[in-house]
């Protein structure tokens, strides 16, 4: 997959996800997922799980935009990509969860079909830190 095209969608998600956790819709982000779309939470936590599907997928973004108040926020880092389908990206998060600030930087490797998400498995760097985070 070409280097700049998988930028480009993935900072096209991110700012679809940051405006949402923000308060806002979901159209924008709603297009850039495949109707089949898997995202992979690891962990204990209040949000770990496997969620398939568009509906589940945007109930889980949901989830998480209510923990956190609509303070989440991500910050993409770095990305690694390939020939292949898929593509890595270190990303960090914060947010205000039971009135504490926290952060927290993981990997998400996405599986990309026709230009959209179809996977994510989201792998947090310091697993400890991410379920307390999370169990707040």
């Amino acid at each position: 997959m070409d280097r700049l095209a998988v930028t480009a969608l993935l900072r096209r998600l991110h700012e679809a996800q940051n405006i949402f956790y923000g308060g806002g819709g979901e159209g924008e982000l709603r297009q850039l997922l495949t109707e089949d779309i898997v995202w992979t939470v690891p962990g204990d936590n209040a949000i770990a799980g496997i969620y398939r599907g568009v509906g589940e997928v945007l109930a889980y973004f949901r989830r998480r935009r209510d923990l956190a108040d609509a303070t989440f926020r991500l910050q993409q880092q770095d990305l690694l990509s390939g020939d292949g389908d898929h593509v890595a990206a270190l990303v960090d998060g914060t947010a205000t969860i039971g009135g504490k600030e926290a952060r927290w930087s993981t990997v998400g490797l996405y599986k990309i079909r026709e230009d959209r998400i179809a996977a994510c498995w989201l792998l947090p760097l310091d697993a400890d830190e991410f379920n307390s985070v999370w169990s707040m």
